[in-house]
């Protein structure tokens, strides 16, 4: 064999090494991955992360994606001649929006299902009626009624824990039921935090538009690699964390709180982010932390 090559033999072997202690680690431990983002929308990112989730099921994680559809719901909601509307980052959900994003989200999932099936691993899309999975109540914003948005108010994981008893890859679109049976469309992220929290999962992902948190939203060098929840907290009150990234870290901290291990901020935009997050010594993303949790990277 050519030098050249057995080097490139050589160094997908010191990967494969360097995969395996996490996969010791994280055997038969349940990881909730939030997908979301350019991730939906480009077709090879997209592959790329189902390739990943995939690959997690088969090495012995049990995987659990919560994905959104947001991008999609405005083309439809147009498409119909309406004009998409939000307030404080939250789509107004009328009946008319709530039908059209109901429906794009039930499409989403099942080809998120048949890109699962694809690669050789039984995956099974719900929603978060099946089962009673999501209950919400009505969710206002600054004490306006936006209309069918839901606020998490119970999480019943009974169809999850049986699912991946049964060796299925649970997707989850994120809708909800209300005391009266009405339908609500409920945020992802907020839809994956309380689903992580209440499944007790070792990882939540984040996968998003952006490269992680930094120190100085300015200064793309001051990336942070673990952010302890103490030190996530001074961060908010510095008041250098703003726009979309405030409620995802303020989401991140609850589930750590509430006994999620590691919560990781991911760029969906990089090729196989989660792999290169979870299998390697040093991680691309932002991984928030308890304060007594292990530092990986010091």
């Amino acid at each position: 064999m050519e030098e050249k090559n057995m080097q490139e033999v050589l160094q997908k072997a010191e990967v494969l090494i360097e995969a395996l202690p996490y996969i010791q680690r994280f055997n038969r431990r349940i990881i909730v991955v939030k997908y979301g983002g350019s991730a939906m929308v480009d077709e090879d990112l997209k592959k790329s992360v189902i390739q990943d989730v995939t690959l997690l099921k088969l090495v012995g994680f049990k995987p659990i994606i919560v994905h959104g559809g947001g991008k999609e719901i405005s083309k439809w909601v147009e498409k119909s001649g309406m004009t998409p509307e939000f307030v404080n980052g939250l789509r107004k959900t009328d009946a008319a929006t709530m039908e059209i994003a109901e429906m794009v989200l039930g499409k989403v999932n099942k080809s998120l299902v048949q890109m699962v099936q694809e690669l050789g691993v039984n995956a099974i899309g719900i929603s978060g009626k099946d089962g009673g999975l999501l209950k919400v109540d009505r969710k206002y914003s600054d004490g306006q009624d936006i209309g069918f948005v839901g606020d998490i108010k119970e999480v019943n994981p009974k169809i999850l824990f049986d699912l991946l008893e049964k060796d299925f890859l649970p997707i989850v679109c994120p809708v909800g039921l209300d005391h009266s049976f009405d339908t609500y469309n409920i945020n992802a992220d907020d839809a994956a935090c309380a689903i992580a929290r209440e499944v007790k999962a070792e990882k939540l992902a984040f996968l998003t538009d952006i490269e992680g948190v930094y120190k100085n939203p300015k200064d793309k060098s001051t990336l942070i690699s673990e952010l302890p929840v103490s030190e996530a907290n001074v961060l908010i009150e510095s008041g250098n964390i703003g726009g979309g990234m405030l409620p995802k870290l303020n989401n991140c901290i609850d589930a750590i709180e509430h006994g999620v291990s590691r919560v990781h901020i991911l760029d969906g935009r990089i090729p196989h982010c989660l792999l290169l997050e979870i299998f390697t010594n040093r991680g691309i993303g932002t991984a928030i932390l308890g304060d007594k949790e292990e530092r990986f990277y010091l």
